[in-house]
C-alpha cells in the first residue's frame, strides 16, 4: 500500500549489473530478425478514411421481385384462410345434416314405431275385455276394456306427434288415421253396445259374426300401417347413411384442401425464400472461395431482391478495399525491409556505443583519476573538484549507456523459456543486492511465487530494480522493510512488492514509469531516471501491466503492483 510521501522518488533507479556490451555484436542477427514490432520510424498511415463506393445501380425489380414477402404471405394467408372456413363450413353443414337424420331416426321415427306396437296392443287388448266381460260380466274387464282405449288414443297421439315433422310421413298418417277409424267403427258397432248393457249374457252368433268381420278390417289395416312405418325407417335410415358419407367426403376434401394448401404454402416459400436464399449463398460462398467478380443478381422477393444488391455492394466494396490494402501490403513490406536495414545499423550503434564510446569515457575517468594521484598536491581545492566533476561525469555517461542499452534491448533480445521459477529469480535479485542489503541494514521479504514463462535475465531486472527502489528511497533513520508476493487473479498472478519509505505522490503515478523523469535532485538520489520505464517496458513485453497503488494511505511507503499472464504451468 501506498502511504503518505514527503518529496516522491525518482522513477528509475536500476542496482548496478553486468553492462552485458559485449552480447551486442552476437545479437544483433537476433535484433533484426524481431526489432520490426518494437523499434523503427513508424510508416505514415495506411488506413486512412473508409473508402466510398459510388452508389450502385439497382436493377429494376421484375415479376415477383416487385413483391414483398409480407404482401405475398398476406394474401397468400387470406386465400389459406377463406379456404379453410370454406372447408370448415361444409364439413359443419355435413355434420349437422348427418346429426338432425341420426335425431330423426333414434328420437322419431323408431319411437313411432314402439307407439305403433302399443297401438295394435292396445286394440287387441279392447277386443278381449270386452268379450270377458260380455262372457263373464266382471267389473275389472270393463275397466281393462276402457284402459285400452285411453291406450290406443295416447299411442296415436304420440305417433302424430313424432311424426309430424318427419319428411314423407303422410302415408303413415293417412293408414294411422284408418286405423284409428276402424278402431272407433268396431267400438261404435260392438264393442261401446255391448258395454253399456249389463255382461254376464252370451254373444249370439250374428252378432259375433259382425264384431268380428269389424275387428279384422281393423287388424287389416295396422298391417299396412306396419308397412309404411318400415318403409319410412328406411328411408330415414338411407337418408343418415347418405349424410354420414357427405360427411366423409366434407372430411377428406378439407383434408385435401389443407394439404393443397400446405403444399402450395410450401412452393411458396420455395419460390421466393429458399431458392433465392440458396442461390445466393451459392454465390456468397463462391465470393468468399476467392471469385470476386462472381455476381450476385438474384432473383426473388424484393427483400431477397434488396439484400442480393446490398451483399454485391459489399462484394465491390471488398474489391476496392482488397487493391488499396495490396498497394499497403506493399509499401509495408518497404517499409519492414526499411525498419530490418534500421534495426541493424541500431544494433550497429548499440555495439559502438557498448566499445566504441565507453572506451574513451573510461579513458577519461582513468587519466583524471591519476591526474589527481600525481599531481594531487600541487592542485588546489578547485582543482581537485574540477577532477571530481570530471570523473562523476564520465561515470554517470557511462552508467546512462548501460541503462539505455538494457531499455532498447527488452522486446528485441530475449531467450525466452517456458517454466521460469521466480522463487529463484527474486533470490538471484536479492543476492546482487545483497551489499545494499547489508549497508542498510534492510530486510527483504519475499513469499511464495509461482513459475512462468518469460525472459529471465528481465525478469531478474525487475524484481532487481523495484527491490533496489525500495531499500534506496528509504525513510531517515527507519530500517528498510520490502515485501514481495503474489496471489493468483483470472488467469493471471498479481504481484506486490511493497515497502516502507519515503512513498510517491498519487500525482506522479504515471509520470514515473516515463524515461529520463525524476522526482528529486540528483545530489540526494543517484541513478539515471531509466529503471521504472525499463519495469514497465519488461512487464509489457510479458503480457502485464504495472501501476502504483494510490488508494491506501493510512501506512507510509510505496507499493506497486504489476500482472502476468499464467502459463501451461500454473492451469
Amino acid at each position: 500500500m501506498t502511504g503518505p510521501a514527503t518529496t516522491g522518488r525518482e522513477t528509475a533507479e536500476e542496482p548496478d549489473e553486468p553492462s552485458g556490451k559485449d552480447t551486442a555484436g552476437k545479437d544483433a542477427d537476433e535484433a533484426g530478425t524481431d526489432g520490426t514490432g518494437t523499434d523503427g520510424a513508424a510508416g505514415p498511415d495506411l488506413a486512412g478514411p473508409p473508402v466510398v463506393l459510388p452508389s450502385s445501380e439497382v436493377p429494376e425489380a421484375r415479376g415477383v421481385s416487385r413483391l414483398r414477402l409480407v404482401q405475398i404471405y398476406r394474401v397468400g394467408s387470406i386465400v389459406l384462410g377463406l379456404v379453410l372456413l370454406l372447408s370448415i363450413a361444409l364439413t359443419g353443414a355435413a355434420v349437422h345434416r348427418n346429426n338432425e337424420a341420426r335425431d330423426t331416426l333414434i328420437n322419431r321415427v323408431d319411437p313411432a314405431t314402439l307407439q305403433q306396437f302399443r297401438l295394435s296392443s292396445a286394440i287387441g287388448r279392447q277386443d278381449t275385455a270386452i268379450r270377458e266381460y260380455a262372457a263373464g260380466g266382471g267389473a275389472g274387464s270393463l275397466a281393462e276394456y276402457r284402459a285400452a282405449i285411453a291406450e290406443e288414443r295416447n299411442a296415436v297421439a304420440a305417433m302424430r306427434r313424432l311424426l309430424g315433422p318427419v319428411a314423407r310421413s303422410g302415408d303413415v298418417v293417412r293408414r294411422l288415421d284408418r286405423v284409428t277409424a276402424g278402431a272407433a267403427a268396431w267400438r261404435a258397432g260392438f264393442a261401446d253396445p255391448l258395454a253399456a248393457k249389463p255382461g254376464g249374457r252370451d254373444l249370439d252368433a250374428a252378432e259375433d259374426a259382425a264384431a268380428r268381420r269389424l275387428f279384422a278390417q281393423v287388424r287389416g289395416d295396422i298391417t299396412p300401417l306396419q308397412q309404411s312405418l318400415t318403409t319410412l325407417h328406411g328411408h330415414v335410415a338411407d337418408r343418415l347413411r347418405a349424410r354420414a358419407t357427405t360427411v366423409l367426403w366434407a372430411l377428406a376434401v378439407t383434408i385435401g384442401l389443407v394439404v393443397l394448401a400446405a403444399i402450395a404454402l410450401a412452393l411458396l416459400i420455395r419460390r421466393t425464400v429458399l431458392n433465392p436464399v440458396s442461390s445466393l449463398s451459392e454465390r456468397v460462398r463462391a465470393v468468399a472461395a476467392g471469385d470476386f467478380a462472381h455476381p450476385l443478381d438474384i432473383s426473388g422477393s424484393a427483400e431477397i431482391h434488396e439484400l442480393s444488391v446490398i451483399i454485391d455492394a459489399m462484394r465491390r466494396r471488398i474489391l476496392d478495399e482488397w487493391r488499396v490494402s495490396t498497394e499497403a501490403r506493399t509499401l509495408l513490406n518497404q517499409q519492414t525491409e526499411e525498419l530490418r536495414r534500421s534495426n541493424a545499423e541500431l544494433e550497429q550503434f548499440a555495439y559502438v556505443a557498448s566499445h566504441d564510446l565507453q572506451e574513451p569515457l573510461r579513458k577519461v575517468a582513468s587519466f583524471c583519476q591519476m591526474l589527481e594521484r600525481r599531481y594531487g598536491d600541487q592542485l588546489d581545492e578547485r582543482g581537485r573538484q574540477y577532477i571530481e566533476f570530471a570523473v562523476d561525469g564520465a561515470k554517470r555517461m557511462q552508467s546512462l549507456i548501460n541503462d539505455l542499452l538494457g531499455f532498447s534491448r527488452v522486446g528485441r533480445i530475449s531467450r525466452f523459456e517456458e517454466a521460469i521459477d521466480l522463487n529463484e529469480v527474486a533470490r538471484q535479485a536479492v543476492d546482487n543486492l545483497s551489499a545494499l542489503i547489508e549497508e542498510t541494514g534492510a530486510e527483504v521479504d519475499v513469499g511464495e511465487l509461482p513459475t512462468l514463462p518469460g525472459d529471465r535475465t528481465q525478469f531478474t531486472q525487475l524484481f532487481q530494480n523495484l527491490i533496489g527502489n525500495a531499500i534506496k528511497f528509504r525513510r531517515e533513520g527507519v530500517p528498510p522493510r520490502v515485501t514481495v508476493d503474489a496471489h493468483r487473479t483470472d488467469g493471471e498472478w498479481e504481484f506486490r512488492c511493497a515497502d516502507n519509505g519515503i512513498g510517491i505522490e498519487p500525482r506522479y503515478a504515471d509520470r514515473i514509469f516515463l524515461i529520463f523523469q525524476r522526482l528529486h535532485q540528483r545530489d540526494q538520489y543517484t541513478g539515471t531516471g531509466i529503471g521504472l520505464a525499463l519495469c514497465k517496458k519488461i512487464v509489457e513485453y510479458h503480457g502485464g501491466r504495472i501501476w502504483l497503488d494510490t488508494e491506501d494511505r493510512d501506512t507510509p511507503g510505496t507499493t506497486f503492483h504489476w500482472t502476468l499472464p499464467a502459463g501451461e504451468a500454473n492451469e
